[in-house]
């Protein structure tokens, strides 16, 4: 009981800092693309360029349609940006708010509230063309199949902070932990089929690198309604909720018994 009336004030006081944490993320978006010409745009470029290199050689490698291998690559890097962002930049997110930290005795997790809003931005616009294009090559046989990226989304956003706080407490306890994160995270994008479909690599003798993978039903909550055009399956929203709680709760549990240590190791 007192766990949880300790977790809702926690949450409270997050709530009461958010014209502080909602302050930042507009100065962080500011500052990355002052003077730039295409401003945020630029953060379609990286997908967008990946897309069409990677769906030019695998469409002749792999006899791939692109009219359906786009709009499955493109949903993929959108997704994997997230992701990576979440956790790299979350690796940062206590170092770049030290001086908030040391003056204004706000909950030190909405520093990495901070680092995940901001790449939800970035998410949220390459998601939008990601539907641009599936609806340019597929039709709008998927709209009804839409309602369910509301909790999906609301879920990434949970995985996405959980995520940033254990990388921003690990890098700031272990200085070296962003790079074997970093090193992680570009094995997991090999074991997680964001460039190959599903498809291919069960053909391929490697079903297990979809049905063993964690994130790949997290994404399967992303391309099933947008690609296919249906509902999420019960079997994916199961693994990958479990997947997101188990997350939170690392990243809970981290805040419960960090938190106050973590002005000394600054």
């Amino acid at each position: 009981m007192k766990a949880i009336e300790g977790t809702q004030a926690y949450a409270a006081a997050i709530w009461r800092c958010r014209y502080f944490w909602m302050s930042l993320v507009k100065m962080d978006l500011r500052t990355r693309y002052r003077r730039s010409v295409l401003g945020i745009g630029w953060s379609l470029l990286h997908p967008i360029a990946m897309t069409i290199v990677l769906c030019t050689v695998f469409h002749k490698l792999f006899n791939l349609d692109i009219r359906e291998y786009g709009p499955f690559l493109l949903s993929g890097l959108t997704f994997w940006g997230f992701l990576t962002t979440s956790v790299t930049h979350g690796c940062e997110c206590f170092f770049m708010g030290e001086t908030y930290i040391r003056q204004y005795p706000a909950p030190v997790a909405i520093y990495p509230l901070r680092t995940v809003l901001g790449g939800a931005v970035h998410f949220g616009l390459a998601l939008i063309v990601v539907l641009l294009l599936t609806w340019a090559m597929r039709g709008f046989s998927n709209l009804d199949a839409l309602v369910s990226l509301v909790p999906t989304l609301m879920l990434l956003m949970v995985l996405g902070w959980s995520l940033a706080v254990l990388a921003g407490f690990a890098n700031v306890f272990f200085p070296d932990m962003k790079h074997l994160m970093e090193i992680g995270l570009q094995l997991l994008f090999y074991a997680t089929p964001v460039m190959y479909p599903p498809a291919l690599l069960a053909d391929r003798g490697m079903a297990w690198m979809v049905e063993y993978n964690p994130v790949a039903a997290i994404l399967g909550l992303i391309r099933q309604p947008i690609l296919d055009g249906h509902f999420p399956q019960a079997g994916t929203w199961a693994v990958a909720l479990a997947t997101v709680l188990s997350a939170a709760a690392a990243a809970l549990f981290t805040l419960v018994k960090l938190q106050r240590r973590l002005i000394f190791h600054l």
